[in-house]
């Protein structure tokens, strides 16, 4: 029976291919990113002072006696006073006078660099050798919170002073400094991992 419709074959409709996920992009590595290292991996060996010039140069104090550590430096860690960490890379050094003037690719203006003003720098401990119990770098000991027995605060070892023979930390805060001598009976406990001195002043010390 006709039913008005046409009896020709309809031509197969084309099968349209799925849809392909999108390949998720790869996030882009940032060039400077946090740093990784676990602290006890690392040792301080200078500290940003200031800005130096137009180009984001900085003004480095060196706080390590090792020979040539400058000279060498590719991969450092700069660890700020507000606890700002960033991973970067050395450009250039070069001396100037009794600091090194040093150039690093995540600082191009002096603005960048002043937001790390007092920063330290960091590197791998590499291939230092142990010392005897009770003993430290002196770039271990940099940077450290120094408090009382009672846990208070008195600063940040910021240096480690030579005085008629004998060695002491240089204890800052708030603009206020402390010269606490480097001896047995007043260092009670360091750690080194913790970042923390713990030291037995005598009574009345902070006062003088």
């Amino acid at each position: 029976m006709g039913s008005g419709k046409s009896s020709r074959p309809r031509s197969p409709q084309r099968r349209r291919r799925p849809k392909r996920p999108r390949r998720a992009q790869r996030a882009r590595s940032s060039r400077h990113h946090m740093a990784t290292l676990d602290q006890a991996e690392l040792v301080t060996i200078g500290r940003i002072e200031r800005s130096f010039g137009v180009r984001g140069e900085a003004r480095v104090r060196s706080l390590t006696d090792v020979p040539g550590r400058f000279e060498s430096l590719g991969q450092v860690t700069i660890v700020g006073p507000a606890g700002k960490t960033l991973d970067t890379r050395v450009t250039h050094v070069r001396p100037g006078g009794p600091t090194w003037i040093m150039g690093f690719e995540a600082f191009a203006t002096p603005e960048q660099v002043a937001e790390f003003r007092g920063a330290f720098i960091q590197v791998p401990r590499g291939d230092s050798p142990a010392l005897p119990a009770d003993q430290y770098y002196q770039c271990d000991l940099i940077g450290m919170v120094v408090q009382d027995e009672a846990g208070t605060v008195l600063g940040c070892l910021e240096e480690v002073v030579s005085m008629s023979g004998n060695q002491n930390f240089l204890v800052r805060q708030d603009g206020k400094e402390m010269l606490i001598p480097a001896a047995k009976q007043v260092v009670v406990a360091v750690d080194v991992v913790g970042r923390v001195m713990t030291v037995r002043l005598p009574e009345g010390f902070g006062d003088l």
